[in-house]
């Protein structure tokens, strides 16, 4: 049984019109036709009309913004829409790469199996990249999309020859221990266990602005396990 979540341990910014909170990997944004727990249905346990203004992929963690009334909800759309909020997310590639401000404009067409290909006849879609720290066969990246197609920062990667770790479907590898460890040693008679189950990719941070045209930045700090991740990079660096 998956424990349940407590939707108020997930804010991390509040006021009367928003809410931004940091989402848990392995859980939808929206109503799922396999799981009955999304942030939506979590988040109408706290507030009676709340609006996801944005999606995250169901194993993506970070910064998601819900709308408490429908001007809340005009207000950021338009900023989506405009391009005006800047989104910020953080991913473990494999191999060793080294990009500053590397801009990737590809299009992007949506497959029938729920996946997505570069294509011609797609969606224009733009990400910038920018490598943060390099590790022994992998390499930590900030990511900045300007546009929001479906997939869009796992297939510009894939297309940079620098997939995302774990994202098996657009060429990621899982990742072992074993990979960066010296003398890793497994228990007898076991298999080693990738150590995050999913995709290493987090969104870091979200900025826009309130309907008082103040803008905010709001930073969601890493889940355990992309914590996890990081650590062991760090502590097999040399």
């Amino acid at each position: 049984m998956k424990p349940k979540i407590n939707f108020k341990d997930l804010i991390l910014f509040e006021d009367d019109d928003f809410i931004v909170i940091n989402k848990p990997p392995f859980i939808s944004t929206l109503e799922d036709r396999v799981d009955s727990v999304n942030i939506l249905t979590l988040a109408r346990e706290v507030e009676p009309d709340p609006q996801v203004c944005h999606r995250l992929d169901k194993d993506t963690s970070g910064a998601l913004a819900i709308a408490k009334n429908p001007d809340a909800y005009r207000h950021l759309s338009m900023q989506f829409e405009n391009r005006e909020v800047t989104k910020t997310y953080h991913a473990v590639s494999d191999g060793v790469h080294h990009f500053e401000n590397k801009l990737m404009d590809a299009a992007i067409a949506k497959l029938s199996d729920g996946t997505v290909k570069i294509s011609r006849e797609g969606k224009p879609a733009q990400t910038y990249f920018t490598s943060i720290k390099n590790y022994k066969a992998y390499t930590l990246i900030k990511c900045n999309p300007i546009t929001g197609r479906m997939h869009q920062i796992r297939i510009h990667l894939t297309l940079l020859k620098a997939p995302i770790t774990g994202d098996e479907t657009y060429g990621g590898k899982p990742f072992y221990v074993s990979s960066v460890k010296r003398n890793f040693h497994l228990k007898k008679m076991t298999d080693e266990q990738p150590l995050m189950k999913r995709m290493a990719l987090h969104a870091f941070s979200l900025e826009f602005a309130l309907l008082s045209g103040k803008k905010i930045a709001v930073e969601a700090p890493y889940p355990k396990d992309f914590k996890a991740l990081i650590k062991q990079l760090e502590d097999n660096l040399r």
